[in-house]
């Protein structure tokens, strides 16, 4: 491995940190994923109770009582909130993934072409 050149080293160690971004993302894809179902299960929850249900919702480190359509509209809203940086993650997720196939190609190409030449 010590005869690659620096090009080749460089290429490596671009596409260790590209992996490394990619397994970022998706722990933090992970992360909203189960926050979007804890929400969307609390939303199923609270459907079946009456308007004038006793509710109580985290704010901070305080527990307040708040009206059912509130507590409603808010898990809506973190749910919607959530579903957009999925999205955002799943965009940065799939160029990355790109890039990854890219360099791992260009990586295989340079190592093959010191024993054939390349058409390049």
């Amino acid at each position: 491995m010590n005869n690659m050149s620096p090009k080749v080293q460089n290429q490596l160690g671009m596409l260790q940190q590209i992996q490394q971004q990619l397994q970022n993302i998706l722990q933090q894809k992970a992360q909203y994923e189960m926050a979007v179902r804890e929400a969307k299960r609390a939303q199923e929850e609270i459907s079946d109770a009456a308007e004038d249900t006793v509710m109580y919702m985290s704010v901070g480190t305080v527990m307040m009582q708040k009206k059912k359509s509130d507590v409603s509209a808010k898990l809506n809203e973190k749910t919607e909130s959530l579903e957009l940086r999925i999205k955002s993650l799943e965009k940065q997720e799939k160029m990355l993934a790109g890039k990854f196939e890219q360099m791992q190609a260009q990586i295989k190409e340079a190592l093959e072409g010191k024993t054939a030449p390349s058409a390049a």
